[in-house]
């Protein structure tokens, strides 16, 4: 599994323009109104409704509930907006969010939380020293390839560490090409992206040596508590073959044990 592992890794150029690149941005339009419509828009027309207005409020009943899972310093992966990391740090977590959209990190940061404009396939602080990734409101697509981003959370993650992800609400394991559309002629850049169901989820899991340790629904939304096997991808493995590890220089400020944080971050490009 973990020899394999780097071949998994999507094309990092493909991922990183997907939300927040391009002449037109209604992500951005709509997280700096803090409503919709938004939608992920498939080449057959197919529209899968975002739900904006919940991502600019405060975290609901299903959001708090992955949210008393998270044990020690926290990575939200796809932060959005940023009201988990919010709500993380005034619990006490060390947490730091990261998305590929300017607009979502500057809406974190105003929000008081930590954040970077990084892509998970990108070299990021504290790679191995993680206690719990999230990958909540559909992130398991990131890449279009939910079995390479899972890989890429077990080096992200310390020993014993927790990922938190939540599924798609149907029985569903597909991968798309999608835009981000706001449903009035407004369309982003294609990008790829996947959904996944529970039983999906599972078996991509498991077939990288993961195991779950709890599974819950809260108003209709799954979510999947796994932890990785001794034999997942090291942080050097997986992240010497990020296509930027050779251009950006180290953003760890700090390699002390269990702190991956840096002091300094609150975002950057």
């Amino acid at each position: 599994m973990a020899d394999a592992a780097p071949d998994l890794v999507p094309d990092l150029a493909t991922e990183r323009i997907s939300w927040s690149v391009g002449p037109v941005d209604p992500y951005a339009d709509a997280l700096r109104s803090g409503r919709g419509p938004l939608f992920l828009r498939r080449t057959d027309g197919w529209l899968l409704p975002l739900e904006v207005e919940r991502w600019c409020a405060r975290p609901d009943a299903a959001d708090l509930s992955a949210l008393r899972q998270c044990e020690g310093a926290v990575l939200d992966i796809g932060c959005g907006p940023g009201r988990l990391v919010a709500e993380l740090a005034a619990r006490g977590h060390r947490v730091l969010g990261i998305d590929v959209s300017e607009a979502a990190v500057a809406h974190t940061v105003r929000l008081g939380g930590q954040a970077l404009r990084r892509s998970v396939f990108e070299t990021l602080p504290g790679e191995g020293r993680w206690d719990t990734a999230l990958l909540i409101d559909g992130n398991i697509g990131i890449g279009g390839d939910p079995g390479a981003l899972i890989a890429r959370v077990g080096a992200l993650l310390g020993p014993g560490g927790l990922l938190l992800a939540e599924a798609a609400p149907v029985d569903v394991d597909e991968r798309v090409q999608v835009r981000v559309d706001d449903g009035r002629g407004a369309a982003g850049t294609l990008f790829p992206w996947a959904r996944v169901g529970t039983p999906a989820l599972l078996r991509h899991a498991h077939r990288l040596g993961w195991r779950p340790v709890r599974q819950w629904v809260v108003d209709g939304r799954p979510f999947v508590a796994l932890r990785p096997g001794a034999d997942r991808p090291t942080a050097s493995r997986t992240s010497s073959h990020s296509a930027d590890s050779t251009k950006r220089p180290a953003v760890i400020s700090s390699h002390r044990d269990r702190n991956p944080l840096p002091e300094s971050v609150v975002a950057a490009s």
